[in-house]
C-alpha cells in the first residue's frame, strides 16, 4: 500500500497515509482542516538548528535521522507552511502576467521545507511514533488542512490558473506541462474555487472538523487495538501456535509489564495469524471476537460515532461541491472515473466469488466431522480447518516452508534479484546513514547503466507502536525541476526474532515484501520533471498495480530457485514443495476474494451516502450493507469492519478499497501479457519500466494502459488467476 501523508509526496498507501492532490510538495492534498492559530507558547518560526530548515547534504538528501528530535516538528511544520504561504503570496500578487514559468512551475517549487518534515514525520509517525508525535499531528494536521484551503481557494491565484489553462492551446507547452496544467486547474476546481464566499468558509469549516475526526479515529484505534489483544494466564489454551508464536506472546507480555502472562497483539485485519493454528475453539472464539469488536467497547477508543460524523460529514462536502455523493467527489480522478463503474466491475466478480464460498464452507464442514467434531462452521473456524484441509490435499504444511524463506535472502536474492533481471538494478547496502530505528535496512540503487538512482529503506519488524499493515512512500520525491532522486522506504510488521535467531517467514510474507518493492520500483523509476506528476503521485486504482504485479515473481522459477535455500543446510526449496505451493495458491480464494469485496462494497456504501441522509448507525448500516453484497458474510466476514477500516477513514482510501482489486485486474491481465511474451525477460522488464513504471500521471491512466496491454483491461485473467475461472494460472 502506498502510504499517506499530510501532504503526500508520492501519493496511499498500500497504507497507507492522507489523501493528497498530486503535488508533492508545494500543494499535496493535506488531510484535513482546523484553525492556523499556533499552540499557546508555540515559535511560529524553527530555530536555526532544526534539521528541516535546509535540505540534508548527505547523498540524495537523505534525512538526518540523528539530527532530528520529536521537538523539531511542530517548528518546523509551522515555519515550512509560513514559507509557503510567503511563496504562494508572491505567486498570487505578481505584476507581470501570468505564464507557466512564473505560476505552475513556481508553485511546484514552492513549500521546500514544508514537504521536507512533511514526508520525515509521515514515516516515522506510522513506523515508530510515541506520545510526542501523536500530539504533533492533533495539532498540525487541522493546520495543514487550512494551509491547503487557503492555497486552493486562493482567488488570485485560481485567477492565473485559470487564464493559463483558457489559453493552453496556444502555449506551446510540452506534453508534461500540459498534463501539469491541466491537473491543476481540475484540482483548484475541485477543491472549491469557484464557490461563493460564504460556501468556501463553509467548506473550510468541514474541512476543519473532517480533518480532527480522521486524526481522532486513527489515534483510537490503534489505540483500541493495542488494549483488545488476547490475554490469558494459562499457555496451554494457546496450543498450536508453536514455539515461536508462544515466545512472541511471551515477549509482548513483559514489554507491556505482563510477566507471568501471554499477549496475542492484533493485526489490522479482521481475522487473525493465530487462528490458523489455535487448537481450543473457546480461545479461536475470544480472540476472532477481540478483533471483531475491538473499537466497539463503549469506552474512549469506540470509533463509532467518529465514523457516523466522518460519513456525513464527508457527504454534507461532497453537496456542497455540487456531487451527489463522497464517490463521486472522490472518483473523479480515478481510472473508474464513477462509483458506478466501480461497483459495476466488483458486482462482476460476485458470482464466482460466492458459488466458491459456499464450496469452501461445504468442505470446511466436512472436515470438521471427519476431525471428530460436531460444531457448526464459524469465521474463527475457518482459517484453521482451511490450514487442516489444505495440509490434507496439498500436504503443505507452514513449518515445512518456513525454513527456505529467511527475510534478509528472500528481499537480496528475491526481491532484489527479480528487478536485476526485469530492470537491470542493482543494490549496495548503506551503513554510513541514519535511521529512525535500529532495525531499518538502507541501499543505495543503481540502474542499469551503474549511475545511482535512488535510495530504499526497508523497516520490516513488528512494533507496538508501528501502525498495522505495510506500506511504502518517499523521504524525497523525484523531481527534474528541484534536481532530486527518489528516496523510498518500504515498511511492514513481520515477526521480529529472537536476538541471532533468523527471520523465517510464511510465504504470504514473502509476497508483502515484492508487493511493498513493487511500489518501491514504481517511486524510484520515476522520470517526471514536475513534483505533481512523479513516480507514484497517480490515482488509488492505478497506483496498487506496478505493486500487485510485482507479486508474480516470487513464483517464478527462476527467481524462486534464487532465493528459496534452506537456512540450515542451504538446499534450494524441493520441486514438491514449490508444486504444493503452487497447486495451494488456488485454494481458498472464495474466502480470500470475498473478504475484500466486502469490504469494498461496505466502503463504497458508506460514501454513497446523500448530505440528507441522517446520521447513521454505524452497526444496522453496516450489517444492511453486508446483506446486500450478494457475498456469505455470515462465515465470511469482510476483511476490516466499519469501526478498525483504517484505509478508508484515516488513510486516504475513502470510496477506494475497491482499487485493490481493479488494479488486480490490471496486474493479472499484465502478467498475462509477460506469459505469452516470454515471461521474466530485460525486454518485457524495460517495455514495462519504459510504458508504466516511469511515466508516473504524465499520461491518462486507460490510455497508458491500453498502449501496453493492447486492449482495454478484463476480468478473465483475474479470475483465472484466482483459479474462479478455467485457464493457466
Amino acid at each position: 500500500m502506498i502510504a499517506k501523508h499530510f501532504m503526500a509526496s508520492a501519493p496511499l498507501p498500500c497504507r497507507p497515509s492522507r489523501r493528497r492532490f498530486r503535488n508533492s510538495a508545494a500543494l499535496g492534498a493535506l488531510l484535513a482542516a482546523s484553525a492556523l492559530c499556533a499552540l499557546p507558547g508555540a515559535r511560529a518560526d524553527a530555530p536555526p538548528t532544526n534539521p528541516f530548515v535546509t535540505a540534508s547534504t548527505l547523498p540524495f538528501q537523505a534525512p538526518r535521522f540523528d539530527l532530528i528530535h520529536d521537538s523539531d516538528y511542530q517548528p518546523a511544520f509551522e515555519q515550512g507552511m509560513a514559507e509557503q504561504r510567503a511563496e504562494v503570496d508572491r505567486i498570487a500578487n505578481d505584476p507581470a502576467a501570468p505564464d507557466f514559468e512564473n505560476t505552475i512551475a513556481a508553485l511546484e517549487r514552492s513549500g521546500r521545507m514544508l514537504d521536507r518534515v512533511n514526508n520525515v514525520f509521515s514515516c516515522v509517525y506510522g513506523a515508530d511514533t510515541n506520545p510526542a508525535l501523536d500530539k504533533v499531528e492533533e495539532i498540525e494536521a487541522p493546520k495543514l488542512s487550512a494551509h491547503q484551503d487557503a492555497i486552493f481557494l486562493n482567488q488570485k491565484l485560481f485567477a492565473r490558473v485559470k487564464a493559463l489553462y483558457d489559453q493552453r492551446d496556444a502555449l506551446k507547452l510540452d506534453p508534461e506541462q500540459r498534463q501539469v496544467l491541466e491537473l491543476y486547474y481540475q484540482q483548484f476546481t475541485h477543491a472549491g474555487v469557484q464557490l461563493s464566499a460564504a460556501d468556501r468558509t463553509t467548506l473550510s469549516a468541514l474541512n476543519a472538523r473532517i480533518s480532527s475526526l480522521e486524526t481522532t479515529f486513527q489515534q483510537k484505534l490503534m489505540e483500541g487495538t493495542k488494549a483488545a489483544a488476547l490475554i490469558v494466564d494459562d499457555k496451554t489454551v494457546l496450543a498450536g501456535i508453536g514455539a515461536e508464536g508462544m515466545i512472541g506472546a511471551s515477549k509482548t507480555a513483559s514489554s507491556r509489564g505482563l510477566d507471568g502472562k501471554w499477549v496475542v497483539a492484533l493485526q489490522n485485519t479482521t481475522q487473525q495469524p493465530a487462528l490458523s493454528s489455535l487448537e481450543n475453539r473457546a480461545t479461536r472464539e475470544a480472540l476472532f471476537q477481540k478483533s471483531w469488536t475491538r473499537t466497539e467497547k463503549g469506552d474512549a477508543n469506540d470509533t463509532r460515532d467518529t465514523v457516523s460524523q466522518l460519513a456525513q460529514l464527508r457527504a454534507q462536502k461532497a453537496a456542497l461541491l455540487g456531487y451527489p455523493d463522497y464517490a463521486s467527489y472522490e472518483l473523479y480522478d480515478q481510472m473508474a472515473k464513477t462509483p458506478q463503474a466501480a461497483q459495476a466491475f466488483m458486482n462482476r466478480l460476485v458470482p464466482a466469488t460466492r458459488a466458491e464460498q459456499e464450496r469452501e464452507a461445504s468442505d470446511l464442514q466436512h472436515e470438521i466431522t471427519a476431525d471428530g467434531k460436531s460444531f457448526k462452521l464459524k469465521p474463527w473456524d475457518w482459517n484453521l480447518y482451511t490450514d487442516k484441509l489444505r495440509q490434507k490435499r496439498f500436504d503443505l504444511n507452514q513449518n515445512e516452508v518456513r525454513p527456505y524463506f529467511e527475510l534478509n535472502t528472500v528481499l537480496r536474492d528475491g526481491v532484489f534479484y527479480a528487478a536485476n533481471q526485469l530492470y537491470g538494478v542493482t543494490f549496495k547496502e548503506r551503513k554510513d546513514l541514519p535511521v529512525w530505528n535500529p532495525d531499518v535496512m538502507v541501499f543505495e540503487v543503481f540502474d542499469k547503466d551503474g549511475s545511482p538512482l535512488g535510495l530504499a529503506y526497508f523497516d520490516y519488524f513488528k512494533r507496538d507502536n508501528k501502525n498495522g499493515g505495510a506500506w511504502m512512500s518517499n523521504l524525497v520525491g523525484q523531481s527534474k525541476l528541484l534536481g532530486t532522486k527518489p528516496v523510498i522506504y518500504n515498511i511492514a510488521n513481520l515477526p521480529k526474532p529472537e536476538k541471532g535467531q533468523p527471520a523465517l517467514i510464511s510465504f504470504e510474507d514473502v509476497v508483502t515484501m515484492f508487493h511493498e518493492f513493487g511500489h518501491g520500483l514504481h517511486g524510484l523509476f520515476a522520470n517526471q520533471t514536475y513534483p505533481m506528476v512523479s513516480g507514484t503521485a497517480v490515482a488509488r486504482d492505478f497506483v496498487e498495480f506496478p505493486s500487485q504485479f510485482n507479486e508474480h515473481w516470487a513464483l517464478d522459477p527462476k527467481v524462486l530457485a534464487h532465493y528459496a535455500r534452506n537456512i540450515d543446510t542451504g538446499a534450494p526449496i524441493p520441486a514438491n514443495l514449490i508444486d504444493k505451493i503452487r497447486r495451494a495458491a488456488h485454494f481458498n480464494q472464495g474466502y480470500a476474494l470475498g473478504e475484500i469485496i466486502a469490504a469494498s462494497k461496505l466502503d463504497m456504501d458508506w460514501h454513497s451516502l446523500s448530505a440528507s441522509a441522517p446520521k447513521q448507525n454505524v452497526d444496522t448500516f453496516e450489517a444492511a450493507s453486508l446483506k446486500k453484497s450478494g457475498l456469505d458474510v455470515t462465515d465470511v466476514p469482510p476483511r476490516y469492519r466499519s469501526s478498525y477500516f483504517l484505509h478508508i477513514w484515516a488513510n486516504g482510501y475513502a470510496a477506494g478499497y475497491y482499487a485493490y482489486l481493479w488494479t488486480e485486474m490490471l496486474d493479472d491481465d499484465v502478467y498475462a501479457w509477460f506469459r505469452d511474451h516470454g515471461g521474466l525477460t530485460r525486454e518485457n522488464g524495460q517495455r514495462f519500466r519504459d510504458m508504466i513504471l516511469s511515466q508516473g500521471h504524465t499520461q491518462d491512466y486507460a490510455a497508458m494502459f491500453r498502449a501496453f496491454y493492447g486492449k482495454d483491461p478484463d476480468i478473465g485473467p483475474m479470475l483465472q488467476h484466482r483459479g474462479l475461472a478455467p485457464g493457466e494460472n
